[in-house]
């Protein structure tokens, strides 16, 4: 089993979701974890629920960034999870004709800056031991076009591409500092429960949703952090650029169902 034992860890959007399964998922593998996220309460919660340490950290800010990397000078991994769909409490489109360039502009310093400032910080927190981990989440719809959610589409689409960025100018620095990316489809967190409801079609909707996926099913927040887990660990020391994709057969070419 991969060993974080007391690799300090910084999981960014930490306080649900995707990104408290990565927390979760380090802290039982050893790791010296630190949630951070925007709503304080929930992930002071979920900090405490895992022996973890919580720090406030809005991701778009570089003021925050510089005040975080005041409290932690370094880090041996960094998760540069929190983002946003851009969709959350608008009733219109994101297709590149409707999308408000606010609310363009919204989605990218949140999903990208707020990645790019990940990067940097986590750069600087590791070059002085010339070693570390970061780790992208990206979406698989940073890998296909997305025709109504055009804003999340290109910001992860180009998370993608900053992380081999990012490794290339590591390796070129002579560091071992890796930096991968993860990219899920549908994954089931909260995210989807204003959408699926509690009424009895709820198990239709579902069904709905992933009917284009071979698997019929949607990831799970702890098979994402199993990746995460792996590319933190010393036993990838050999990936970085690279891109892991959970999406249950979607990307593999073509549909399939079981016979």
């Amino acid at each position: 089993m991969p060993d974080l034992t007391g690799k300090i860890s910084v999981i960014t959007g930490a306080a649900r979701g995707i990104g408290k399964a990565i927390a979760g998922a380090f802290a039982d593998n050893g790791a010296d974890v630190i949630v951070t996220d925007i709503d304080d309460v929930v992930g002071a919660k979920t900090a405490r629920a895992l022996n973890a340490r919580y720090e406030h950290l809005d991701v778009q800010e570089e003021n925050d960034w510089e005040r975080f990397a005041a409290l932690v000078p370094q880090a041996d991994v960094v998760v540069n999870n929190a983002g946003i769909t851009g969709l959350e409490g608008t009733s219109h489109s994101h297709d590149p004709e409707n999308v408000p360039l606010e609310e363009w502009r919204a989605v990218h310093r949140v999903n990208l800056d707020g990645t790019f400032l990940g990067c940097r910080y986590a750069i600087r927190a590791m070059k002085e031991e010339g070693a570390g981990a970061i780790i992208n989440i990206s979406s698989r719809s940073g890998m296909i076009g997305i025709p109504g959610a055009a804003a999340y589409a290109s910001s992860k689409a180009a998370i993608r591409n900053h992380t081999k960025t990012v490794a290339l100018y590591c390796a070129q620095q002579g560091w071992n500092i890796r930096c991968n990316s993860i990219h899920p489809a549908a994954v089931l967190t909260d995210m989807w429960e204003p959408m699926l409801g509690k009424g009895p079609d709820r198990e239709d909707k579902m069904a709905e949703i992933v009917a284009d996926t071979p698997l019929k099913r949607f990831g799970r927040p702890e098979e994402v952090a199993a990746l995460a887990v792996l590319l933190a660990s010393d036993q990838a020391a050999c990936m970085t650029g690279t891109e892991l994709t959970l999406d249950g057969g979607i990307l593999a070419g073509s549909a399939a169902s079981p016979g």
